[in-house]
């Protein structure tokens, strides 16, 4: 009795999360069909179920978000939220720092889910919201700590050059070890294919959220987020 007890508790639980991030993935189109529609816990096959229970052990938006079109998918899916557990749990990455190179992928490809689900922690993990709030208008943070402003640097430079300077590395290495540096840079790659799903699935933020980040255009960014290179 106990045991069924907890299965139908657990079950009401994820059908929950499933009608909240239905909303998440209607909020700023109601009108336009929906590209991927939100999966529910009984649409699912017995591979898929399994990884959506341990999705909404960690996710903020239960198998909403980018695991709705990941569990299109579940052989990826187990592989891709294996690798995400890592990069977001057990990386050699300082959470803050961690959490930070996701809000700079987040504003460069304009995910306003992934900015929606990351700024929270990365501000609870200790980034300054003055550094956060600069970067969401896509400017250049003008108050970063040392260990941030080589994170920052690489992390753009990577992202809008595709390479990164002999300057910035070094920079990088007299705060990070080598581990760190690949960490950073995995989670930095991994957070643009999931920006990807997200943007291509038009996954906004909850309904009746303003949108946290205005539409800019790459060379926009490139003049705000590297302003030396006006």
């Amino acid at each position: 009795m106990k045991r069924r007890f907890s299965r139908l508790l657990l079950e009401s639980v994820l059908v929950l999360i499933c009608a909240t991030t239905t909303g998440i993935l209607m909020a700023q189109t109601p009108d336009k069909p929906v590209r991927f529609p939100q999966l529910t816990m009984e649409q699912l096959n017995p591979k898929q179920a399994a990884l959506a229970q341990e999705i909404v052990k960690v996710s903020s938006s239960g198998i909403g978000g980018p695991y709705n079109v990941m569990l299109r998918s579940p052989e990826m899916a187990t592989r891709m939220f294996s690798l995400m557990d890592y990069l977001r749990f057990n990386t050699s990455v300082p959470k803050r720092l961690n959490e930070f190179a996701i809000l700079i992928q987040a504003r460069l490809t304009t995910s306003q889910h992934e900015w929606w689900a990351h700024h929270p922690m990365a501000t609870k993990a200790g980034l300054s919201e003055a550094v956060a709030a600069d970067l969401k208008e896509g400017k250049r943070p003008s108050k970063m700590a040392a260990d941030e402003e080589a994170v920052y640097q690489f992390c753009v430079e990577m992202s809008l050059d595709h390479k990164v300077s002999d300057a910035s590395f070094n920079k990088l290495k007299t705060v990070m070890n080598e581990q760190q540096i690949v960490d950073l840079m995995m989670v930095s790659g991994t957070y643009v294919t999931l920006s990807m799903l997200l943007n291509t699935a038009e996954v906004d933020v909850p309904k009746n959220t303003p949108l946290p980040l205005k539409p800019m255009t790459e060379a926009e960014l490139r003049v705000g987020l590297l302003p030396a290179r006006k």
